[in-house]
């Protein structure tokens, strides 16, 4: 029988963004016959069961030769294979005084509107700085469901989206939250200013999202194998060349409603990843003249990014109390940064 011979990455582990995931490639030259790739990449990756690799496999984050694989594929000498591995978890999780902004609290749950550019939990590229840091130090009382990695959290929001996100302080109040976001019981309301001039008032944006085939920190639509994804979304203000729009993502894919308006052809302002634009004063006003102090502006770098972040705001989350089942609308004020962009656009790109 033919020893194993150990493949060595050929290329570095890089983090991603967000979540702090590895990406590494494998270049097959000897294994034994008849090797599943699931089985292999267990044994590869000991750190990772079993049902893990099959669940990464299965949510396309392992191609084969840059195609998507299935779990029972047997690997071939000069296969080359690609793969996303989650950070691996840790149990301590170091409390940090960073601010928080809590709209609702009782002894059940909380819920607060997240800042820009902060990361939900710890992961292998952001050990400390996240929001889990925060609410560690915030309180004592935070639910266990998902270990001592993710005290408490119920579901995310990307690093730079701003707005309502719901926290977990027993597991009973974290059980029965998540049972609404599963089920779509709990209905979210975003805000997001994009390029472009809307043909319609309102639409539904059914499209199957995944990884991107290529750009692995992406994703994309897949409408062969990419998960059900269902953005519905109506005008707020249209402006010259921008508009506002509410969305109502119906599911809760990542990057969701990112992928979806880039998708119509309408991305997310400053939103680089699909497709997006950063807008400067200079920009936006198009030849009119500029401002003039005490205006809000004023202070403004005419030639900087008025937004240096996508423009998308989880501004309302409607849901059931955990424990009461009284219906609550949480709502999340409207971002400085925000703010400042709708008033240039309604000053300068006024229809």
């Amino acid at each position: 029988m033919t020893p194993q011979t150990p493949e060595i990455p050929q290329e570095p582990s890089t983090p991603l963004e967000e979540d702090g995931a590895r990406r590494v490639r494998l270049d097959i030259k000897r294994l034994l016959p008849n090797r599943r790739i699931d089985k292999y990449l267990r044994h590869r990756f000991p750190d990772f069961s079993r049902t893990l690799i099959q669940r990464l496999i299965a949510e396309q984050a392992v191609t084969v030769n840059e195609k998507t694989t299935k779990s029972s594929y047997l690997l071939q000498p000069g296969d080359r294979v690609d793969l996303i591995l989650p950070p691996l978890p840790t149990t301590t999780i170091t409390p940090e005084p960073i601010p928080l902004d809590i709209i609702y609290e009782d002894e059940h749950f909380l819920a607060l509107n997240k800042q820009s550019d902060l990361v939900v939990h710890p992961a292998r590229g952001n050990p400390g700085g996240t929001l889990v840091n925060a609410l560690v130090h915030y309180s004592n009382s935070l639910s266990s469901v998902n270990g001592d990695f993710r005290p408490g959290i119920v579901h995310r929001l990307d690093r730079h989206t701003t707005g309502v996100m719901v926290v977990a302080k027993t597991d009973t109040a974290h059980w029965r939250l998540a049972h609404q976001f599963e089920h779509r019981f709990a209905q979210k309301e975003y805000l997001a200013v994009v390029h472009g001039t809307l043909d319609l008032d309102a639409d539904v944006i059914d499209i199957p999202l995944g990884r991107h085939p290529h750009i692995r920190e992406k994703y994309a639509a897949r409408p062969e194998s990419g998960k059900s994804a269902v953005t519905l979304y109506q005008l707020e203000t249209q402006f010259r060349g921008y508009a506002l729009v509410r969305c109502f993502p119906k599911t809760g894919r990542t990057h969701q409603i990112r992928v979806h308006l880039s998708l119509i052809k309408h991305p997310i302002v400053a939103d680089s990843i699909y497709g997006g634009k950063t807008m400067s004063l200079v920009q936006i006003a198009n030849g009119a003249e500029l401002p003039q102090s005490p205006d809000p502006a004023a202070n403004l770098d005419p030639e900087q990014p008025v937004i240096s972040r996508q423009a998308l705001h989880a501004h309302r989350l409607h849901l059931k109390h955990p424990i009461s089942q009284k219906p609550l609308t949480l709502e999340a004020p409207i971002p400085e940064d925000l703010k400042l962009l709708l008033d240039l656009l309604k000053k300068y790109r006024s229809p």
